[in-house]
């Protein structure tokens, strides 16, 4: 809780601050870029304290000890949750699908043609945990989703190539893997690894870990993660992922997405 409300205290502080200087077209990021820096020194010496120095299963371990502190939703809860984590900045309205970046009515969410659903980007069938309380519910991988595409997606794992989606240009899909638009390959790569990090074998769940395969099936395994890495250092976390860590943290689930905060972390596990 310390961490919640100081992190929370230093975000209102910095966003009373006064405008940057320097060229107004890159004033936004700098912005950005400034308030993440000055929000993750203040959650290393609170929420990660136990993680800083390690490397390798180490760091993984105190990361699995830190995360797995978290309240947990019902499935139903996801919808009205997801409404606040993927709100679209420009209209309160509206959510912003993963996928094809349309922003949407937050109450045209559905099964219907359409509508918005909620995306496992983890696919559930890997590791068979379906909506089940824990990672069938948890929010930092839940995504609100155009419900054709995510039928397209289906429980493929990620990789590069295929054919161009016509409903969602900058989405590929073949056979056996899927392919996000530019924009958020990074989002994707940190949720999945995530997910691999926070749910480890306990708590009656499967081990979820990446390979370096697609094709996973029903194993609890989600690959590319040679092309998952990729994805993290190109597309860095932007200010829509940062916030979105900080309403699961400070809103819903009381844990962060660790890569997110410390996207280096990434190279230092795997």
């Amino acid at each position: 809780m310390l961490a919640v409300l100081a992190a929370g205290a230093l975000i209102g502080t910095l966003g009373a601050a006064g405008p940057v200087t320097g060229d107004p077209a890159t004033a936004p990021a700098a912005t950005a870029t400034a308030t993440a820096t000055a929000t993750a020194v203040v959650l290393d010496d609170t929420y990660y304290q136990d993680a800083l120095g390690k490397s390798g299963e180490e760091l993984k371990s105190a990361l699995n000890t830190i995360i797995s502190d978290q309240t947990k939703l019902s499935y139903s809860q996801v919808w009205d949750a997801l409404k606040d984590t993927d709100e679209d900045p420009e209209d309160s309205s509206n959510v912003v699908l993963l996928y094809t970046g349309r922003s949407q009515s937050k109450d045209s969410n559905g099964g219907g043609s359409g509508q918005w659903n909620r995306e496992h980007v983890w696919a559930k069938s890997h590791g068979d945990f379906g909506t089940s309380t824990g990672p069938g519910t948890d929010i930092h991988h839940l995504r609100p989703t155009d419900v054709q595409v995510n039928s397209t997606r289906g429980n493929k794992d990620f990789d590069e190539g295929g054919s161009e989606l016509s409903d969602a240009p900058g989405n590929f899909t073949d056979g056996d893997s899927f392919e996000p638009r530019d924009e958020v390959k990074g989002d994707v790569a940190r949720m999945i690894l995530y997910m691999a990090v926070r749910y480890e074998g306990t708590d009656s769940f499967p081990d979820l870990e990446p390979n370096d395969q697609v094709d996973n099936g029903s194993q609890p395994y989600m690959g590319r993660l040679s092309v998952l890495k990729q994805w993290s250092q190109e597309d860095p976390p932007d200010s829509f992922e940062q916030r979105r860590n900080d309403v699961i943290f400070e809103q819903y689930q009381h844990n962060r997405n660790p890569f997110i905060d410390h996207p280096e972390w990434v190279d230092e596990i795997w």
